[in-house]
């Protein structure tokens, strides 16, 4: 076989249908629509939301966040960034406001505690990635994190550096939380290795999606966490702000209501949940929001032998 010939053979192979070497994109599983449970399924469970500003969870998971909390994990906030180029004014004023913010996100969300990691705003890919990766390890380990929320590290058409850098961190931060040789320094601190078991991965842009989850329960609690998020959220008080604008104009929206609070809740509701009513109609739900999910690895030896075991 030609040079010419082997290359062209090999690039079918990888990339047509049915043959061999194909890239198998349901290694994670097969879409899977997660509903609200009743009860406290989770009780005992803890979840990370990662987030690398402050309005990223809000946006993107604050629906899912809020229904596994209610399902009975305990949660904590984790923000990597400073926020120190988003928002309204100078930068002296932008970082406390958001830090602020961010505080108040994880109150309205109900989580138990917030961590500003406070690295530069849009300056990540400068960022040591081991230094991230160990204190993200140390939290997993720490908080004992069960399960991981944050952007997916594998999205295509990131533009934001603190996005992927975050991303990416916080997977390999996953993995390695559950070894026994990395950071001996915490094994001598008390920590133990923590294996982190499951991840939801959120994305702007195109992801593979395996996990739609219905947040038509907790829609309302998305709301009032975008309402909080008032120094750089698309939400906050956009609502009251062009309601206050059109009426300088002499005009009025029906949809903005009466009063500063309808403005601001009906304005999150019909334009920041946009894409989460878009994707839930996708599947006959009100409101949905989707993941890469990677849940537990498979016991293969386990599985087998609880099935084949026998008493002597």
């Amino acid at each position: 076989m030609n040079r010419r010939t082997f290359i062209g053979s090999a690039i079918a192979s990888c990339c047509l249908p049915g043959l061999r070497g194909q890239v198998e994109y349901s290694a994670h599983g097969d879409l899977v629509i997660e509903r609200a449970v009743p009860g406290k399924p989770h009780a005992g469970k803890v979840l990370a939301a990662i987030q690398p500003h402050c309005d990223d969870i809000p946006l993107f998971a604050a629906g899912t966040v809020a229904k596994l909390l209610e399902e009975g994990y305990t949660g904590h906030l984790i923000r990597t960034t400073n926020d120190d180029s988003a928002g309204a004014g100078t930068t002296g004023e932008v970082v406390p406001a958001n830090e602020k913010d961010n505080a108040e996100v994880a109150r309205a969300l109900g989580l138990k505690s917030v961590f500003n990691l406070n690295y530069p705003n849009h300056n990540m890919d400068g960022t040591s990635r081991p230094e991230l990766r160990g204190r993200l390890i140390f939290l997993f380990r720490l908080l004992q994190v069960d399960t991981v929320i944050s952007y997916d590290p594998w999205a295509h058409y990131e533009e934001n550096p603190d996005h992927y850098v975050t991303a990416a961190c916080v997977e390999a931060a996953a993995w390695m939380a559950a070894g026994d040789k990395d950071y001996p320094e915490h094994f001598a601190a008390g920590l133990k290795p923590h294996a982190v078991r499951e991840k939801y991965y959120y994305a702007r842009f195109d992801q593979r999606v395996n996990r739609v989850v219905d947040i038509s329960s907790t829609a309302e609690r998305k709301i009032d966490v975008n309402l909080v998020n008032v120094t750089q959220g698309p939400a906050g008080i956009n609502g009251s702000r062009l309601r206050k604008s059109l009426a300088e104009r002499g005009q009025s929206l029906p949809l903005l209501g009466n009063d500063d609070r309808t403005a601001n809740r009906e304005y999150i509701r019909q334009f920041v949940l946009s894409r989460d009513a878009a994707i839930g109609s996708r599947y006959g739900l009100k409101y949905a929001e989707q993941f890469h999910y990677i849940g537990p690895p498979k016991d293969e030896v386990g599985d087998y032998v609880k099935g084949h075991a026998v008493s002597k």
